[in-house]
């Protein structure tokens, strides 16, 4: 009598699509868009481009998808002091999925009123509520 079997895995369990090395692959980001306010310093965006930053964001990051507000912190230039600066996703290639390898773009959108530069520090800076 002949029965019908799966084939055998080896005395392995089957991959799932979590641990699928080409599954991984395709959902993998290729390259992430994200916006700015325009009223970012210049301080501020010298610091969204530096590779280490974009690094950070691959690896903080599980998903990117259209629309997404990720609230970072940006090094405002002086005694470690940071703000958080909302980058939004504006474009995804590829897979939904950042990683180190994924190519970070900025682009400008309107400005949200953001205190930036040395201000944040000064006196004239934003107030607490």
């Amino acid at each position: 009598m002949s029965q019908e079997s799966e084939p055998p895995t080896g005395g392995r369990e089957r991959a799932d699509e979590t641990t699928d090395p080409e599954s991984a692959t395709s959902d993998r980001a290729e390259r992430i868009v994200l916006s700015h306010p325009a009223d970012l310093s210049d301080w501020g965006r010298d610091q969204l481009e530096m590779s280490s930053f974009r690094t950070y964001l691959g690896k903080v990051h599980d998903e990117a998808r259209v629309g997404d507000v990720w609230e970072e912190f940006v090094d405002v230039g002086c005694c470690g002091s940071a703000m958080d600066v909302p980058l939004r996703v504006e474009r995804v290639d590829g897979g939904s999925r950042p990683d180190r390898d994924t190519k970070i773009e900025y682009e400008t959108r309107d400005s949200c009123e953001m205190e930036g530069s040395w201000q944040v520090q000064s006196e004239g800076g934003p107030k607490s509520a």
